[in-house]
């Protein structure tokens, strides 16, 4: 898997370097790169994901970084799972998977899936609420309600529901009538 991560050539260099070692150790730089420009490529790597560290003193290629060269992740070595461990690990991952879901269901009831950024009182909570109906709502009953010009509605539409909330709007337009929004 390969990844639009850029990197500068130093960066590649060493990531690679890394890459190839047992453990994926950063231990090598060029010969021109030292004291505080190490200290940049380690930043710059650790900034894109692209390494991870045991506490600050060793530097260790990430999955990302793999992938960010195109190289296979390691793989661990095959290791006997204690049963004990592995049916408290499924039981935990069942119990933060149904916390997701019932958040998630809380979230949704005021149209926001993931985040809780909108405010009760606001114009697009009211909005959301709106499109929340079993009726939906048109571009003008929202116009009416908030204000906003169309062009607005629209936009809100676009980048605050569907790019930011992740809404998934849907609409339909009866003959003669208005065209007709909803959450789906």
């Amino acid at each position: 898997m390969t990844t639009d991560i850029k990197l500068t050539d130093t960066q590649r260099q060493v990531l690679e370097h890394a890459a190839n070692q047992p453990e994926g150790r950063i231990t090598w730089f060029p010969d021109n790169v030292k004291g505080g420009a190490r200290q940049k490529v380690i930043a710059g790597l650790f900034n894109k994901a692209l390494i991870t560290s045991n506490g600050g003193q060793d530097w260790f290629v990430a999955a990302e970084g793999y992938d960010a060269l195109g190289l296979a992740r390691p793989t661990l070595a095959s290791t006997h799972p204690d049963p004990e461990v592995e049916a408290a690990v499924s039981a935990a991952e069942a119990h933060w998977a149904q916390e997701k879901q019932v958040a998630a269901k809380q979230l949704i009831k005021v149209g926001v899936e993931g985040k809780p950024r909108t405010r009760d009182n606001s114009k697009q909570a009211t909005v959301i609420q709106m499109l929340q109906r079993p009726e939906g709502a048109t571009i003008q009953q929202i116009m009416d309600a908030t204000g906003w010009q169309a062009h607005t509605v629209r936009g809100t539409f676009a980048g605050a529901f569907k790019k930011k909330l992740g809404l998934n709007l849907a609409s339909e337009k009866a003959e003669g009538n208005d065209r007709v929004y909803r959450i789906a």
